[in-house]
């Protein structure tokens, strides 16, 4: 082998030892600029409260910039996948809501992106069950009285709904217990419940910031919450499980994500971070005083989750037979 060659081999396996002991440029200094936490609501909304919330503490703990960027429109998809095509370098995250991921995936054949393989759930923020709630003067004051009226007079036997998230809620509770009815549209869940203050419709299956205030000013009459376990906030319903419908296991949750091909070492920094944040006492009851319970558990558990979400939502929406417009 003649001397310049030899000298190009050894100059190129120590260009080659030396990158390997180097990390990958700006994975060693990460975060070394502003973060973008995207939303796909409007300021003010419960997802864009939690985002801040949480921005605020994160951006303490990592020592840089942390701006929130709304981008609301067609339930947040929009904003998804906007996030999703961002550059993979943990510069832009996502603070997403279970009705534009789990159940947008599981009612859009044509959605653009896919919750856990076009990003990577790095924690979740809070989940919250589900209230279900009648007029305050109705005769039913238990869901079996309720059920019993649905079948008794179907045509009455109407239910308000403002999303795709809270119409799979009640189609599922009329999958389980054998009462009809038939959705009537709102554009909020503050509209729903107005709707079933007023005796335009029947019940509301609504989240918990717009409907404990109605119930704890006697406005509206919650009848259970679904899932396994009471409300602290509202400690005197009983969870579906209690009244013998276990299976109206339901509720809705918000999280954070980062688009899919992030460096390792950027993630497992931002998932440490975030769940710090999540964790500090002052951030943890700001959440609890939401009537949601907070989250932060491991990347892998959340994404788990999504996924089961996923397939229990497809179960509803074919047993139901629901449709949904693009």
């Amino acid at each position: 082998m003649k001397a310049t060659t030899r000298r190009s081999v050894f100059i190129a396996s120590a260009l080659i030892a030396l990158g390997a002991a180097v990390p990958a440029s700006g994975q060693s200094d990460y975060p070394n600029r502003t973060i973008r936490i995207v939303v796909g609501f409007a300021a003010g909304g419960g997802n864009d409260i939690f985002a801040r919330l949480v921005g605020a503490k994160l951006q303490e703990l990592i020592g840089q910039t942390v701006i929130i960027e709304n981008k609301p429109g067609a339930g947040a998809r929009l904003a998804n996948e906007y996030a999703a095509n961002q550059p993979a370098d943990g510069y832009t995250l996502l603070v997403a809501a279970s009705g534009g991921m789990s159940i947008a995936s599981a009612i859009y054949p044509k959605l653009a992106f896919h919750p856990t393989k076009s990003f990577v759930p790095l924690t979740m923020i809070a989940n919250f069950p589900l209230i279900l709630v009648v007029p305050a003067d109705h005769p039913a004051r238990t869901v079996q009285e309720l059920v019993a009226y649905m079948k008794a007079d179907p045509d009455k036997s109407n239910y308000a709904t403002s999303s795709p998230a809270f119409t799979v809620a009640t189609e599922l509770f009329k999958l389980k217990t054998g009462a009809p009815g038939q959705p009537i549209p709102y554009k909020s869940s503050n509209e729903s419940l107005v709707s079933v203050l007023g005796g335009q419709t029947l019940l509301t299956i609504a989240d918990g910031p717009p409907a404990v205030p109605m119930v704890k000013g006697g406005k509206v009459r919650a009848l259970a919450v679904t899932g396994a376990v009471r409300s602290t906030e509202l400690p005197d319903v009983p969870s579906m499980a209690e009244v013998g419908f276990p299976g109206v296991n339901t509720s809705l949750w918000s999280g954070f994500f980062a688009p899919a091909g992030a460096p390792a070492p950027v993630l497992a920094k931002l998932e440490d971070a975030l769940r710090r944040a999540i964790a500090d006492p002052d951030v943890n009851g700001k959440l609890k005083a939401m009537a949601v319970d907070p989250g932060g558990g491991p990347s892998d558990e959340f994404r788990a989750m999504i996924d089961a979400d996923i397939k229990a939502t497809s179960e509803v929406v074919k047993a139901a037979n629901l449709t949904f417009p693009e």
